[in-house]
């Protein structure tokens, strides 16, 4: 969830407000100078993307992070370079859980929804995925349980637990079978 959604919701302040860009400015410096430094990548990020793109296919990112943020942090996860597209903030009206970002990066794959799988580690990136009928594997590491991530199409640990279960994970599967007969289903 973007500042777009976040302030309002938190606090009641409009991210566009002088008081919110002073909060988003804030929280953006607090972010890089403190936090940044210390991110380490969720066990299998980096195999997990390779695997991926090895298998041919297309990957993008759908992030509410600034595009400036982006960089850093890709180069972070080990996966700069592997990914083939990006939409940014710049690129959406409003943040998860709107799907104005999915929206965008399904423009920019080209795919129908149908034919996409995301990944995400909240209930936002679940529910903004929804609204387009794309369906999303769930990620653990994010901070959230099962009962939070309910309507994802399968749920795992993390981005190592999805690679060791892959060809068994909707995306070694047909999509069809995927939500009657996965066995890490979360209906």
């Amino acid at each position: 969830m973007g500042a777009d959604n976040l302030l309002p919701r938190v606090a009641g302040v409009k991210k566009d407000s002088p008081e919110g860009q002073s909060i988003s400015k804030a929280w953006s410096e607090i972010f890089e100078s403190e936090y940044m430094p210390r991110l380490k990548p969720f066990p299998g990020s980096a195999e997990l993307v390779r695997h991926m793109r090895d298998r041919g296919l297309k990957l993008v990112i759908a992030t509410s992070a600034e595009e400036d943020m982006l960089q850093p942090l890709l180069r972070i996860a080990g996966i700069e370079g592997l990914i083939e597209e990006k939409t940014t903030s710049a690129d959406a009206k409003n943040s998860k859980p709107d799907p104005d970002i999915v929206g965008g990066a399904l423009r920019k794959i080209g795919l129908p929804a149908q034919e996409v799988v995301m990944l995400g580690d909240m209930p936002y990136d679940i529910e903004a995925a929804r609204k387009l009928g794309v369906g999303t594997i769930a990620l653990r590491c994010g901070g959230w349980n099962d009962p939070d991530l309910k309507g994802a199409i399968a749920i795992y640990d993390d981005p190592a637990d999805l690679l060791a279960h892959y060809d068994e994970s909707p995306l070694g599967l047909n999509y069809e079978l995927q939500i009657t007969n996965h066995p890490h289903a979360n209906s």
